[in-house]
């Protein structure tokens, strides 16, 4: 008889060690401890490129409304934006600093993100900082 449940013992062991379940777990521990804080980055480099997409949405609905003022940008409201084809983006908020008769600057704020981004008319490219500063 314990031939027999030895023979079948035998034929029957399959399966995994605790000691390699373990190493399994701390493997994959491992590979999430590296990933996730990269993951989170990403998210917010995708964010940061929603505010300076948005601000270059802006810029180009603001030159769209100097076209029609003879280049002149003063009482350029944030509805004029919107009447010249600017489409907001998701949590993103978008202000007008100052428009003048020669420029005007916008600013870009994303809700997780702590770092506010501008549009200078005499700079033409989204920069960080804030207008003015």
């Amino acid at each position: 008889m314990f031939q027999r449940f030895h023979a079948l013992r035998e034929r029957d062991e399959r399966g995994f060690t605790l000691i390699e379940l373990l190493v399994v777990i701390l493997i994959i521990a491992i590979l999430a401890a590296i990933a996730i804080p990269a993951f989170l980055s990403q998210r917010e480099k995708g964010w940061v490129s929603q505010q300076q997409s948005a601000l270059k949405n802006a810029a180009t609905a603001a030159e769209s409304f100097a076209t029609g003022t003879g280049g002149d940008y003063t009482g350029m409201v944030l509805q004029d934006l919107y009447d010249n084809g600017f489409n907001e983006t998701d949590g993103t908020t978008i202000a007008i600093v100052g428009p003048d008769d020669t420029g005007y600057c916008l600013t870009a704020v994303h809700d997780p993100v702590t770092e506010t981004w501008e549009y200078d008319s005499a700079v033409g490219n989204p920069v960080a900082g804030t207008c003015g500063v």
